[in-house]
């Protein structure tokens, strides 16, 4: 027989103060460390424990006063620590007066009920106390052109997307402006983690450099390395290495898309993509293994994924395929749509892939349909990089390329006979 034990009377807040001494201690430890600090481990666990039972005090007294005195006191007395006592090091303690703060704010939290937010804004605080010198070195590689894409994703995600009326207009209601700028946000997103991650690689990894080219831009990505390969025959088998991992990594990016977009239809669609990444990657293995020397690889020079006209075209673009392919499909069934895919694929397979995707969740395809739109755009925008390979790369890199898109080319088309 189970005894449930529970406590009662003065002892059923307990609990809310060892979780605040926990979070103390959790943020204390870390501060401990740090040779400037004027604040350890004891006081933080204090500082926890007091934001516990001032809310406890304000709640019976019914005084909200007494949480903002509180605050005040314990800002002030470690504000007067490092104001008296000078440091050689030169900290002037903001951190960890914010970091003392904070841990009061965490103290009043679990009164309130907050223990699982509490722990966890703990936990992020201590990261971010622990992690100083990386931070800092991460701010030192950021480029201003970095930082302005940041801020223009945040324009784009927090300031524009929530004055968007989500409301379908115009013939076939297939124009939804916040669902559209929904679309940009994800694929700028996606670019934006991509291009600050390739400012970080830097010219050392072709696997890497592939991967993240492709989540810029793989049409970008292959034609910055045609070039090179025209410029310096060396570099030929380094670019086709990269080239073809870029290409299969818009297959990764397109399930990554289809799945926030129409997670339904992903189980669908992902024997496509996987047949078309399986067979891909087997060729490009084939070329890294044969790839004997490793020389120093350029960032390729993309663009700002995340800049407002770069953000606009697309969502231009975006609503373009969408009502052309709900206004094609709608006079000429299927092989309208697919006319398009065809058409704007050549360029941009995200937007015929997210129209399609919106339109099938609209009720407007079929299942069938919109696998066979999605698969039909990534198909032309094979050949189209492979033709930039012809185009502006070297003979060889065109010929060591065809075997690696084929091989993707090829899986995408027989998964849609078998699966179709």
């Amino acid at each position: 027989m189970v005894t449930e034990f529970t406590l009662n009377g003065e002892l059923a807040a307990l609990p809310h103060f060892l979780t605040s001494l926990a979070i103390g201690l959790l943020i204390g430890l870390e501060r401990e460390r740090s040779p400037g600090s004027r604040a350890g481990l004891r006081t933080f666990a204090l500082v926890g424990l007091f934001g516990t039972l001032t809310a406890m005090l304000s709640e019976e007294a019914n005084t909200p006063w007494l949480l903002l005195g509180g605050l005040l006191i314990v800002g002030l007395m470690t504000i007067a620590a490092y104001f008296h006592i000078k440091d050689d090091s030169g900290d002037p303690g903001t951190t960890t007066v914010a970091a003392i703060l904070i841990c009061y704010g965490l103290g009043v939290a679990v009164w309130y009920g907050h223990d699982t937010l509490a722990i966890m804004l703990a936990i992020i605080t201590t990261v971010l106390l622990y992690f100083k010198t990386e931070l800092h070195g991460i701010t030192e590689k950021l480029s201003r052109r970095d930082l302005i894409s940041i801020l223009q994703f945040a324009v784009l995600t927090f300031i524009i997307l929530p004055v968007l009326p989500d409301k379908n207009f115009g013939p076939y209601e297939a124009i939804n402006p916040y669902q559209i700028w929904l679309m940009v946000v994800l694929i700028s997103g996606i670019s934006l983690a991509g291009y600050v991650a390739l400012q970080f690689i830097g010219p050392r990894h072709s696997a890497v450099l592939g991967l993240l080219g492709g989540l810029v831009s793989s049409t970008a990505t292959t034609l910055v390395y045609a070039r090179r390969s025209v410029e310096n025959q060396h570099f030929t088998q380094l670019a086709v290495v990269v080239i073809l991992i870029a290409n299969l990594t818009v297959l990764i990016r397109l399930a990554i898309v289809s799945a926030v977009a129409s997670p339904s239809l992903l189980p669908h669609l992902l024997p496509i993509l996987g047949s078309g990444f399986l067979l891909g990657s087997g060729v490009t293995a084939y070329w890294w293994y044969q790839l004997n020397q490793h020389n120093q690889l350029p960032v390729p020079e993309t663009k700002n994924p995340t800049e407002i006209g770069t953000a606009a075209t697309f969502g231009i673009i975006y609503g373009i395929v969408l009502f052309f392919a709900a206004w094609l499909s709608d006079i000429a069934g299927s092989k309208g749509l697919y006319i398009v895919a065809l058409i704007s694929g050549l360029t941009d397979v995200d937007a015929i892939t997210l129209s399609s995707l919106r339109l099938y969740e609209l009720g407007k395809l079929e299942a069938t349909e919109t696998i066979t739109a999605i698969s039909l755009g990534i198909l032309s925008n094979i050949g189209f990089k492979l033709g930039l390979t012809f185009f502006f790369g070297s003979t060889l890199l065109a010929k060591q390329c065809i075997s690696g898109m084929f091989a993707t080319a090829g899986g995408i088309g027989l998964a849609l006979l078998l699966f179709i």
